[in-house]
C-alpha cells in the first residue's frame, strides 16, 4: 500500500524513502549487496522476525530492488539478487557508513570505504558530467526538467 508523501511526490528523497527508507530493508540490501541471497541467510544475519524479513523482501523486490530467484523446487525456494537498480544502492550504502564513521564512532571505526586496489580510505564526493570532483559546498539543488511549478516554486524559495 502506497501512502501520499506530505512533501511531494515529485521529490527524489521522498521517493527513494517510499521504497527503501525503512531500517530492516536498508540492512537487506547492505547483506544483499555483501553477498547474501537466501531467505535464512538473512534472517541469520539480521535476526529479524520471519513475517517482518518476508515482507521487506517482497517490498524490495515490488520496488525493482532485488529479483526473486527460484533455487530449489521441491520444497521452492528462492534467492535475491541485487538488480541494477539495487547495485547503484551501494554508493548510498558506502555513504551511510562515510557519515555514521564522521559523526557516530567515538570509538574509532569497525568498517571503513577503501580503494579496492590500493587499501586507502575514500570519502563520497559528488563529480560532474566529466568526472571531475565538485566540492559539496559548490553544489546545489534545482529543479529538473519535469518539475511541476509548484516545485519550482519550492525550490527557488530555498536558501543557498
Amino acid at each position: 500500500m502506497q501512502r501520499k508523501s506530505l512533501v511531494s511526490d515529485e521529490c527524489p528523497i521522498a521517493r527513494s524513502l517510499e521504497r527503501v527508507g525503512e531500517w530492516w530493508s536498508i540492512l537487506i540490501m547492505r547483506d544483499a549487496l555483501h553477498g547474501l541471497r537466501r531467505f535464512d541467510e538473512f534472517s541469520r544475519s539480521l535476526g529479524i522476525a520471519p513475517n517482518m524479513l518476508t515482507r521487506r523482501l517482497n517490498g524490495l523486490v515490488e520496488a525493482g530492488m532485488l529479483e526473486r530467484r527460484p533455487y530449489s523446487e521441491r520444497p521452492p525456494r528462492y534467492e535475491y539478487v541485487p538488480t541494477a537498480k539495487g547495485e547503484d544502492f551501494s554508493v548510498v550504502l558506502m555513504s551511510l557508513v562515510a557519515w555514521g564513521n564522521r559523526h557516530f564512532a567515538d570509538e574509532g571505526t569497525s568498517v571503513e570505504v577503501v580503494e579496492r586496489a590500493t587499501g586507502l580510505p575514500v570519502q563520497p564526493a559528488m563529480a560532474n558530467a566529466e568526472g571531475q570532483c565538485v566540492p559539496l559546498e559548490d553544489c546545489v539543488i534545482q529543479a529538473g526538467p519535469a518539475a511541476s511549478a509548484g516545485m519550482r516554486q519550492r525550490l527557488g524559495s530555498m536558501p543557498e
